[in-house]
Formats: C-alpha cells, sequence, structure tokens
C-alpha cells in the first residue's frame, strides 16, 4: 500500500540530467511528522525509502523517493516555532527584505507554505498585505483564526493566477523553508512568474547544502525535503525558468540556511557580487567533485555509531536518557541510529498536535513540559538548532546536575559547567 503513494527520480527536477551519484541511503525510515497515537503495536505503520543522491551535471541533492504530497500535507503536525530564536528571525527576514528591495508601504507579500501565519504577521506589522497559500487545511484554519488570508492549495500556475485575480501582483512570493518540499518545481516557478511584479523579489529559504555536508546536519534528511540546494543550482533553476539570483543571504537558522532571492531576468534589480563569490567557493571547495559526498557518508556512518553507542552507554550504567524537542530531525536521527523506547524514557514538546502520540519508529511517548515529574540524567537534544536558547532556559535543570547531549556534528555532552560558560 504504501509503495502506491511513492514516485522515484529518474531525472534531475532542477537541470533535467539522469547522471546520480549515490550519497548515502538510510534505509526505510517512517514520515517525519507522522506521529502516532499510542497503541500496543503498529503493524500497519508507513516507511518509505530514505536515500540520497546527488546530481552529478548541477549538484542538486536529492532524495530518491517522492512520498504523494496529499500524503505528506493535507494534514500536518508541524507549526512554526514559537522559540525566541524563531520569533527574532522572523523579524530579521521583514528587515533585511525591505531594507535589500525597498519594499513599500502596502506591497503585497504572498508566502507558500505559509503555516500558522507567524511569518506573515511580522510582514503585517511591518504594513504589507498579506497572503499564505499553504495546503494544510488544519494549519490554513488556524491562519485565518489569527487574521492571516490563506489559500488552503499547493502553490501552482493556477493558485498563482487566482491569488493575481483577487489581490494584483505581488511584491514579495516569499517562501521559508518550504522549496526543498516541492517535486514540480517548473510549476511552481510558472507561478511566481505569473503573480510577481515586473520589479517584485521571489525569495526562498532554504537548508543550505554547504552547512549540511560540514556541520554533518544528516538529521535534517527526511521525505519532505525533497532537495539540498547550492547557491549554484538554485542559480541554474532560476536560469532556465526567466529568473535571475539577486542576493544571497547566509543565516545560522536551522543549523545553517540561506535567504536567496530573485527576479524576473530582465527586472530592474542588479545582480549582487556575493552571489558569484559564492557560487566559485562552491566550485573551489569541491562540492562539484564526488569526493566531498562520499567523505560526508563515512562522517554520517561514524557518527551514528558513536551516539547510539553512548546512549546505550549512560542507559547501561543505570542512567535515563529522554529526549528533547519532538522535531521533524529528529524522526531521522532517532531511526537511522537505532534509539527507540527501550533507550529514551520519553521526548518532551511544546507542541500540542505532538503531545500525547508517540514518535515515528520508534514509538517513544511525547509529553507537555508541565507532564515531565521526574527529569532524566541527560537528555537528547533533537532540537539542536535552538541548543543555546534550550540551554539558557533550562539552567535550573543544569545546576541540578542533568546533562545534554547535542548529536551533530559529532555527540558531544554538556553538562552545567560548560553550558554555564
Amino acid at each position: 500500500m504504501t509503495e502506491d503513494a511513492v514516485r522515484f527520480v529518474t531525472r534531475c527536477r532542477v537541470c533535467g540530467a539522469g547522471e546520480w551519484q549515490e550519497v548515502i541511503s538510510f534505509g526505510r525510515v517512517p514520515l517525519a511528522n507522522g506521529f502516532l497515537e499510542p497503541a500496543a503495536t503498529y503493524p500497519d505503520e508507513p516507511a518509505y525509502p530514505l536515500e540520497v543522491v546527488s546530481c552529478r551535471s548541477c549538484r542538486l541533492l536529492s532524495l530518491t523517493a517522492v512520498v504523494d504530497p496529499q500524503v505528506l500535507y493535507r494534514t500536518y503536525s508541524y507549526v512554526t516555532s514559537d522559540s525566541e530564536t524563531m520569533a527574532r528571525h522572523l523579524r530579521e527576514v521583514v528587515r533585511l527584505l525591505r531594507d535589500r528591495f525597498a519594499l513599500p508601504a502596502n506591497a503585497l507579500v504572498v508566502e507558500l507554505g505559509s503555516n500558522t501565519g507567524d511569518q506573515l504577521l511580522a510582514f503585517r506589522a511591518a504594513g504589507a498585505r498579506v497572503v499564505g497559500v499553504d495546503p494544510a487545511r488544519n494549519l490554513a484554519a488556524i491562519a485565518e483564526d489569527r487574521g492571516v488570508p490563506t489559500v488552503p492549495e499547493y502553490f501552482d500556475s493556477a493558485t498563482a493566477r487566482a491569488v493575481a485575480d483577487e489581490h494584483g501582483k505581488a511584491a514579495l512570493i516569499l517562501g521559508r523553508h518550504v522549496f526543498a518540499h516541492i517535486d514540480d518545481l517548473a510549476d511552481v516557478l510558472a507561478g511566481v512568474r505569473e503573480l510577481l511584479a515586473e520589479d517584485g523579489v521571489f525569495t526562498v529559504e532554504v537548508p543550505y547544502a554547504v552547512d549540511l555536508l560540514e556541520g554533518l546536519a544528516f538529521d535534517t534528511i527526511y521525505h519532505e525535503h525533497l532537495s539540498y540546494f547550492l547557491i549554484s543550482t538554485l542559480d541554474t533553476l532560476f536560469a532556465r525558468h526567466g529568473l535571475r539570483t539577486l542576493h544571497v543571504e547566509r543565516l545560522a537558522v536551522h543549523g545553517g540556511s540561506v535567504l536567496v532571492s530573485a527576479g524576473h531576468a530582465e527586472g530592474p534589480w542588479p545582480t549582487g557580487r556575493g552571489v558569484g563569490e559564492l557560487i566559485e567557493r562552491e566550485r573551489s571547495g569541491g562540492l562539484f567533485d564526488d569526493a566531498a559526498y562520499t567523505e560526508f557518508a563515512a562522517r554520517v556512518r561514524d557518527t551514528c555509531a558513536r551516539l547510539s553507542n553512548l546512549v546505550r552507554r549512560l542507559t547501561s550504567d543505570g542512567r535515563t536518557v529522554a529526549a528533547y524537542g519532538a522535531s521533524a530531525k529528529g524522526t531521522t536521527l532517532l531511526n537511522v541510529c537505532g534509539l527507540s523506547s527501550e533507550e529514551i524514557a520519553f521526548c518532551t514538546d511544546t507542541t500540542p498536535q505532538k503531545q500525547g502520540r508517540v514518535t515515528p519508529g520508534t514509538h517513544i511517548p511525547v509529553l507537555a513540559p508541565e507532564a515531565v515529574t521526574a527529569p532524566p540524567d541527560y537528555y537528547l537534544l533533537l532540537a539542536w538548532n535552538y541548543a543555546e536558547e534550550i540551554m539558557r532556559k533550562e539552567s535550573d535543570y543544569l545546576r541540578a546536575g542533568g546533562g545534554f547531549v547535542v548529536p551533530v556534528p559529532e555527540p558531544v555532552v554538556h553538562a552545567w559547567t560548560e553550558a554555564g560558560r
């Protein structure tokens, strides 16, 4: 039954080439946000191949298996984090794009994959008109309740025409951590050209493949993330669809991301010097050679073995270990490292949609923070991208003798003396 929901990639969705380097296979893994109701057994839990290849032409990193978006997104449990770090980041995105592209007052901002509307609320606070587009009907309803007009559909050329007919052309079309989820990039970019004003800007925020490789963020590989981009790969994609790369900002969020802006090829905005500099750095850094990806796979296997051994050593010594943050990337990490409810007592998370359920594949109970009555000896920090903020927030737990295991790029145990420095 699960195979009916999968399409396997043969041609690169960026450049159309068909010669791939096999990078790494994690076997069959459940969906990252496929949290389950508690049960005695889970015989019908779906799992899908999780394998990564690299296009030898444009060096797109791609999953081989594309799961039907209707399975992934029509009801969705991920909501934008309400952490201090993320709230600050959303405001920074507004500032960066307003300053760089002189967005006028009352400009129309359209967001792809707008979730519950947090980013658009930040734009609206700065004076913009906003419209969200998100296929997750449960999240679109939440956004509407918050006063963010949201179209509960996938963004494509037809949706773009409908938005343009009702609201006019967009000064900014934004896709924050959604562009990497899209299989049919051609239709999305046709929609962007349809909706974007002549002097408008299309901006995507995506995990940066350089940071993925260097920081060993292998757990950010899951079925929703179909693509992992270099700047040169995005530049190739935009050029093939009548757009021109304008500007790149490197960001620390989500383990290393890039905010990449493009406009119509004949539009008025110049291409910033930093675009070419980053592309040249990617080429001179060996990222168009097989060796970079072979080395990445070897490092991943080593880190997984070390983390698994560390957690099992702690539990065999009588220490309790729980997980902190039922993140999507935590699904990959726990499943790939073979850590289940036998090693991990529970997982704590602030997301109501996940509380009371169990983690995909590993079946660890997810508890609200206030439901944790006996803190563990150690927390495995699945939400490691918020490590600094979390350890500051949990300083009392650390002072009392607790510790955090930060899993990547290599497993490190943080106790009070380290966290408090």
